[in-house]
């Protein structure tokens, strides 16, 4: 398997020094960063550039033939994306503030240690990644293109707020920053996951787990493994679901149920890339793409002290946030057709002709459990389904049991409800009215589906309707 080189695009060292190049390679290589070009003739790098895209430069001040200040303002000038470090042997106040001026990013000496040196290369690399994640962002909105829709093909959906969630991951899905992925539950935030690991080209695979219930122990053996012998019935090592991930994604679901113990083993992961399997003294390293998700509101969590709060801002670096269904409507008909397909696959029947006003009465549900909660009732209706045209019945059965057990519309008296924001009641008669003109704005001015939004028969929905057009 090939190891995923760290950045994408690689960092170049330029110096006339070869022992200084090979020297400051390997010491990025030991700190991760795996992906270095090194260059002894500055003559050479606007070629190279141009050749092969770049995440940072690194360029010696003192060289032959093209010196690193004469270097410096043509790639700021040509190439405004990558950050410069310049190094130098001399620490000069007035070299620093020149090269400052110049455009450079940083300014080292060869004496700093190394410790700052790699730092410094680090925070270039981020600032580079955000240029570019910026870049490409406008880029997509500004042209409302998908350059790999075939990476969302199981994401049914013609909405545009989704698409532009799709430009978003498109953008974001090549770096190595960690992704949050809110979204309420069966909304899909798994398909999600995996369509940013497609983008993200890795060699490994994607390994998804559902964190929710699995306590510290259970948790660290699951991600981090152990050594054979490090617990009482460890009879053999495991590798762990990290190391299983290695050079792909791990894509952790339900985030927000991480107990704080786990959450602090979590951000050592997150920030150090490091880890323990139980039992070792020795850290690994790890260089996967980490994708996180979670139905919670993590605000709220962070703010009352159940979640930690540089953990929370640690994981959002990108965060992608799927609408509810009820927010998506336009997607009913396309998701209806899908789900009858796949639910007349599985039950072995042929997909059925249904209503026309069956999309209507689906739109007036808020589906709490969202896609997974439409696909539910499709199967089920087909599964009782019978007769050549698909009934509505069924649908009708879910959707007024569901609606009537909600109690999203009227609290308890002493509580707050809808009618609480108003500082005047209107009246039984203009309450009534009011309801229905909403109902039938909501069924299209499908009257049998308004009644039953409103409780009613349909007779007696003619009856208002009448009514109101005598007076």
């Amino acid at each position: 398997m090939t190891k995923t080189r760290y950045p994408t695009l690689p960092v170049l060292l330029v110096d006339d020094e070869n022992a200084w190049l090979n020297s400051f390679g390997l010491t990025l290589q030991a700190a991760g960063i795996n992906n270095v070009v090194t260059c002894n003739d500055s003559r050479n790098v606007l070629e190279l550039i141009k050749m092969q895209p770049i995440s940072v430069l690194v360029l010696d001040l003192t060289m032959p033939h093209l010196a690193g200040d004469e270097l410096l303002p043509l790639v700021v000038k040509d190439y405004p994306e990558i950050p410069v470090i310049i190094m130098t042997g001399l620490d000069q106040v007035e070299t620093v503030v020149s090269c400052m001026k110049l455009g450079a990013y940083d300014f080292f000496t060869k004496v700093t240690e190394e410790s700052r040196l790699v730092t410094g290369v680090q925070r270039a690399i981020d600032l580079g990644l955000l240029r570019r994640e910026n870049s490409s962002l406008k880029e997509h909105f500004l042209k409302d293109q998908l350059n790999h829709p075939d990476a969302f093909s199981h994401i049914i959906t013609h909405n545009k707020t989704m698409r532009s969630v799709f430009q978003y991951i498109e953008a974001i899905a090549t770096t190595c920053e960690p992704v949050l992925i809110t979204g309420e539950t069966g909304s899909g935030k798994e398909l999600f996951a995996r369509a940013i690991h497609h983008l993200s080209e890795r060699s490994g695979e994607f390994v998804a787990v559902n964190i929710a219930g699995l306590d510290d122990t259970m948790l660290g053996d699951t991600l981090f493994g152990h050594k054979k012998g490090a617990f009482s019935g460890a009879e053999q090592s495991r590798k762990g679901l990290i190391a299983t991930a290695a050079d792909g994604s791990l894509f952790l679901d339900e985030i927000g149920d991480l107990s704080p113990g786990s959450q602090i083993k979590l951000l050592r992961l997150i920030q150090e890339r490091e880890y323990y399997p139980l039992g070792s003294d020795v850290a690994r390293s790890t260089n996967l793409r980490m994708i996180f998700a979670t139905h919670r509101d993590l605000d709220s969590l962070q703010e009352s002290g159940e979640f930690r709060q540089d953990l929370f801002f640690r994981l959002r670096t990108h965060h992608v946030h799927i609408p509810p269904l009820r927010e998506r409507l336009d997607d009913l008909p396309l998701l209806l057709d899908y789900f009858l397909e796949e639910a007349a696959d599985r039950l072995k029947k042929k997909k059925p002709a249904y209503p026309n006003e069956l999309p209507i009465l689906l739109g007036t549900y808020n589906y709490p459990g969202n896609v997974r909660e439409l696909q539910s009732m499709v199967f089920d209706a087909l599964s009782k389904h019978k007769s050549r045209t698909l009934s509505m019945d069924v649908f009708k059965d879910y959707i007024e049991k569901r609606c009537s057990n909600s109690d999203d519309i009227m609290a308890d008296v002493t509580g707050e409800t809808v009618f609480s924001i108003l500082s005047t009641l209107p009246t039984l008669k203009e309450s009534g009215r009011i309801l229905v003109h909403e109902a039938l704005h909501r069924s299209q001015g499908n009257q049998a589906i308004a009644a039953q939004m409103l409780g009613i028969t349909r007779q007696a929905l003619n009856w208002r309707l009448k009514q109101e057009a005598e007076n």
